[in-house]
């Protein structure tokens, strides 16, 4: 019976996963975008955003400021709601994304905002071919929760500013009256969902080998004949 009983306390010790701090969370395309906002002829402001991101989160759950973002944006995806512009934006007057197809950002440090939920992220925005260091401001729920189709999911909000001459994009034409017709700074705001991979699977202990079971039971040998001693 005793054997038994140590035989069972040290297969339960290895069999059921240790429980670990992070967890890994992809960006779900279809539920993400990146916004952007500008000024256009010193009068209007002109929104796109773009369509495709991609990425993953590795979440420390008992301290969200250990965590670390990768995200990648297709360039490609910009649309304004004009063609003729969306092209003219992929041109090299603009994106290049002939040459530069992707924009990322990597998180070098997060910290916790002033309110629950919220946390500014620096890291280093590639863009254009130029890398910069920029904080973004994030508010969002990193409480999972489960959708109807049986998801795990996470998101929130993250915005911030750059100037883009900083990123090279310098384009620009001046108009009769004064002025130029795009503004430089732009407002960014990313919408993001994120989505567990195989939640339950890192939670389902598997059947050990017989190659391991005895190895089990003689540990649980020499464990029982040691407590005898």
């Amino acid at each position: 019976m005793r054997r038994h009983l140590a035989f069972t306390f040290v297969a339960m010790t290895l069999a059921v996963p240790a429980a670990g701090k992070a967890s890994v969370w992809e960006i779900d395309p279809a539920h993400t975008s990146a916004q952007f906002a500008i000024r256009h002829l010193m009068v209007s402001t002109v929104r796109g955003d773009f369509r495709k991101v991609s990425g993953k989160v590795n979440l420390d759950d008992q301290d969200v400021t250990q965590s670390t973002v990768d995200a990648t944006i297709d360039v490609a995806s910009i649309d304004t709601g004009i063609a003729k512009r969306d092209d003219h934006l992929r041109s090299p007057d603009f994106f290049d994304v002939a040459k530069h197809p992707t924009m990322t950002f990597k998180s070098k440090k997060i910290e916790k905002g002033s309110g629950d939920g919220n946390y500014k992220i620096t890291g280093d925005l590639t863009l254009h071919g130029v890398t910069k260091e920029v904080v973004l401001d994030f508010e969002g729920n990193l409480k999972p929760v489960k959708s109807p189709q049986g998801k795990t999911l996470i998101g929130g909000m993250a915005t911030t500013k750059i100037n883009r001459k900083d990123f090279g994009l310098t384009w620009n034409a001046a108009l009769e009256t004064g002025g130029v017709a795009v503004g430089e700074d732009v407002t960014i705001t990313i919408d993001i969902e994120m989505t567990q991979p195989n939640a339950t699977a890192a939670t389902t202990p598997t059947a050990l080998p017989v190659s391991t079971q005895k190895v089990l039971e003689n540990t649980a040998d020499k464990a029982m004949d040691k407590a005898m001693d």
